[in-house]
């Protein structure tokens, strides 16, 4: 299958990053269509050279294409699979890059008809910022983009997709579907809880808030990600919510733990917590730095 129409669905962060990276690396030998419900969305995206052109419209924004990319917030993805699929030609694949796949996958592996495909991935890539304006074209360079070749219809479907994604300068990755959503949640949605976390609770400090200029870069690194879009991230708590909840229940423990330890003036304990953290942390980092090519 030679691809020549992409069409994505949701010209955020991702959505947009995607358009000008494929735009960027096949120009005119790939049509990227863009389809979003904000006008100013649409027409920035084909300023920006995201996309060729855009609409509002899904019907018109699937019916030739041979791949769509469903870039939405994780809980509107099923409804507009639900409008696309009468439109979607025999040969065309979906895939999604949400953040969460069990649930998507118990929805639409069931959903599609005979000769419609549906690749599941997530990419591991993102900044705080969202929206067209903050579209990159090398957002996804270098950053893995796991594929989940057991909720998806077909290995063919699966290979097309990845070798479309190489386009982007990802590094293409498989995982089981459990192993994934219960990773993302550790490595990806944990921390966004826990950043959310900290800026509510500056919150409970007006006092504080008035002096924000004198935070240092401690506060401001640990709650960077605390700017992401909302939507999207109540859409992933609502969506991952069993492996979100045990992993918040072991970070409970974990602080419970330092609580005690404080209270009663156990500095072993205390050290213990810190320097356990910082020996495995920079295990990973090393391990991690010594498999970028």
């Amino acid at each position: 299958m030679k691809v020549k129409r992409i069409t994505i669905i949701g010209l955020g962060l991702i959505g947009g990053s995607l358009g000008l990276a494929l735009k960027k690396q096949c120009g005119e030998e790939l049509r990227v269509t863009g389809v979003d419900y904000e006008q100013e969305t649409l027409e920035l995206a084909v300023q920006r050279g995201a996309v060729d052109y855009s609409t509002n419209d899904l019907k018109k924004g699937v019916e030739q294409a041979d791949i769509i990319f469903l870039c939405t917030p994780v809980l509107q993805i099923i409804p507009i699979v639900e409008q696309i699929l009468p439109y979607v030609k025999v040969g065309g694949i979906l895939t999604d890059v949400g953040s969460t796949k069990g649930f998507l996958a118990e929805k639409l592996l069931c959903m599609m008809p005979s000769g419609v495909h549906y690749v599941s991935g997530h990419p591991m890539t993102g900044i705080e910022r969202s929206g067209i304006m903050a579209a990159d074209q090398g957002l996804f360079k270098d950053k893995w983009y796991i594929l989940i070749p057991e909720a998806s219809t077909s290995p063919e479907a699966v290979e097309i997709i990845s070798q479309t994604l190489t386009w982007t300068g990802a590094r293409i990755t498989t995982m089981d579907l459990a192993d994934h959503d219960q990773c993302a949640a550790i490595i990806s949605h944990i921390p966004h809880v826990v950043a959310a976390a900290l800026v509510n609770l500056l919150g409970k400090y007006p006092a504080l808030e008035e002096s924000f200029k004198l935070v240092g870069g401690g506060f401001r690194d640990t709650t960077r990600i605390a700017s992401s879009n909302a939507d999207m991230w109540a859409d992933i708590c609502l969506t991952n919510s069993q492996p979100i909840t045990q992993s918040l229940l072991q970070v409970k423990e974990l602080l419970d733990e330092m609580i005690q330890a404080v209270e009663k003036a156990d500095r072993p304990a205390i050290h213990h917590f810190f320097k356990r953290a910082k020996v495995r942390r920079d295990i990973l980092i090393e391990e991690t730095d010594s498999h970028v090519v």
